[in-house]
């Protein structure tokens, strides 16, 4: 629980410091097909970094790297090195390889037709400064697993800040001394060259700053190239299937930014499209990013130790207590995402080149997505079961009926929508998959846990926590309707919804909770 406090207080600075940017980002770029252009290039690198070895760190190498510190007789230090090494030569490669390919990798996100040939070349000049992120996305992966291989969780989450910190300058500079454009035609080659050039060397920062953290932590790299017989071959036949994992995903957010980008086309000024979807996704992941995966990120090498030692029973306590604390935040969180998505798109986007109504369907895709925090949170916290086994080839096939899912129903949304809901179809067929995969994940880590896992515990819990977010959300969001006329101003009037539709909200679950007598109430700081 320390453990998880100090990742979830450095995430929590974090992501706030992340609102920020991404709050000066929507003035300066606003949410139509000018950001779309920026923001698909920036999810480039670190969609191409978790296909060709990032799965394979984020999950895979920890158990790895633990039964090497215990094993070897140089507490793994030998087989740490090498692995670093063969990490860096093949991001190293990549990294190379996809800013020589910028125009066709960006062609798999978007077309270059003659309507839309303007927008397909920006990506592509924005896509040749941001591609050299893949290697600095795989410095912070390699040297963040051994941190936490050696219980060192801290730094892996507070260094983001710096990235954030970095991107604000940027942000703040290109807004305030730059006459800032709303059309793709209108920006010039000197702001293409401070975003792409500032938001690379952000990245950089960040992964530089591991460094003194992990020299601290006992770690001294040296390059060494005696890969043969020195059990890589295991961890990458382990990672095998995790990137086969993360090439499912990577499939259905490819298939999926193509249909929204064709929304923008549509409609490019309206923030119908990738833009609006991928903000809303990055609001509606806060939850998960603070509680859930601060959680896993030190539960994972203790279960994994569990496992060595046949501990099952400690195995599946550990998943339940952390599915359990982690719903008393995520469960009421979604349900604040249905209340009040509208109000909080209002709040954070409607500034500088973005007005209210180009924040409007944001907000709807926050809605959509909504309920499907709790199955996504869940999820994620069992496949860590999985990897804890060493198992990898589960969470792949997991992946693919999921990622399968997405795409049928995104595609029917595509065709049968209009371009104006489409995208928020797509958003509400992302949370039904996770719902599916949840079904499915739950099924098979049972049986993996010699039938049991807790089952009718955590259903009465999160049963619990329903009936408290349901009835809490319901109040908040008649308080919120009846303010809404309270005040005229398109800022202070979805600030007051907020505040007072929150509040109530809030205070409510709280009481509900303790009424209902839930006890892992407990595990939130501040409510012992």
């Amino acid at each position: 629980m320390r453990s998880s406090l100090l990742m979830a207080s450095g995430t929590m600075v974090s992501r706030a410091t992340g609102l920020i940017r991404q709050v000066l980002q929507a003035a300066a770029l606003g949410t139509g097909l000018l950001a779309t252009t920026y923001n698909q290039a920036n999810v480039v690198p670190a969609s191409l970094y978790f296909l060709i070895i990032g799965g394979a760190l984020n999950a895979v190498l920890v158990p790895q790297l633990v039964r090497a510190r215990v094993e070897h007789p140089d507490g793994g230090l030998a087989f740490e090195q090498r692995l670093v090494t063969l990490v860096l030569c093949v991001l190293g490669t990549g990294t190379a390889l996809a800013v020589w390919a910028a125009p066709q990798i960006v062609g798999l996100y978007q077309s270059d037709t003659p309507d839309n040939h303007t927008a397909f070349a920006l990506t592509v000049t924005f896509a040749r400064f941001l591609l050299p992120q893949i290697f600095f996305y795989g410095v912070i992966g390699i040297l963040g697993q051994v941190l936490n291989a050696r219980d060192r969780f801290g730094a892996v989450m507070w260094t983001p800040v710096l990235n954030n910190l970095v991107l604000i300058a940027v942000f703040g500079v290109y807004l305030g001394l730059m006459t800032v454009p709303d059309r793709v035609q209108d920006i010039t080659p000197g702001q293409v060259t401070w975003l792409g050039a500032g938001t690379t060397l952000a990245l950089a920062v960040q992964a530089l700053s591991l460094i003194p953290f992990a020299r601290a932590a006992g770690f001294r790299f040296r390059p060494r190239f005696d890969w043969r017989g020195t059990g890589l071959r295991k961890s990458l036949g382990a990672a095998r299937w995790t990137l086969l994992f993360v090439l499912a995903n990577v499939t259905a957010t490819t298939v999926v930014t193509r249909y929204a980008s064709a929304a923008d086309q549509a409609l490019p000024r309206d923030g119908v499209g990738f833009t609006a979807y991928s903000n809303a996704q990055t609001i509606w992941m806060l939850p998960q990013a603070i509680v859930t995966v601060s959680l896993v990120t030190a539960l994972l090498p203790r279960m994994s130790r569990a496992v060595a030692e046949r501990r099952l029973d400690d195995v599946r306590g550990d998943l339940s207590r952390a599915l359990r604390a982690s719903g008393v935040a995520i469960v009421p969180a979604a349900f604040f995402f249905l209340a009040f998505g509208p109000q909080l798109a209002q709040l954070l986007f409607a500034h500088g080149t973005a007005d209210a109504a180009s924040v409007r369907p944001l907000g709807h895709m926050l809605q959509a997505l909504g309920l499907g925090l709790i199955p996504f949170s869940a999820q994620y916290l069992l496949l860590r079961g999985f990897y804890a086994f060493e198992d990898t080839r589960t969470p792949f096939w997991m992946a693919v009926w999921i990622s399968a899912a997405n795409i049928a129903l995104a595609t029917g949304c595509h065709l049968l929508l209009p371009a104006r809901w489409s995208v928020t179809g797509m958003a509400a067929a992302y949370a039904l998959s996770y719902g599916i995969g949840l079904f499915l994940t739950a099924r098979r880590l049972r049986r993996r846990l010699e039938g049991r896992l807790d089952g009718k515990r955590l259903c009465r819990t999160y049963g619990k926590l329903t009936v408290c977010a349901v009835a809490a959300g319901a109040l908040g969001w008649t308080v919120a309707r009846g303010c809404s006329n309270a005040v005229a101003s398109a800022l202070w009037s979805p600030a007051l919804e907020l505040a007072a539709g929150g509040a109530t909200m809030g205070l409510l679950f709280l009481l509900l909770a303790r009424a209902l007598r839930i006890g892992e109430l407990r595990a939130l700081p501040g409510l012992r």
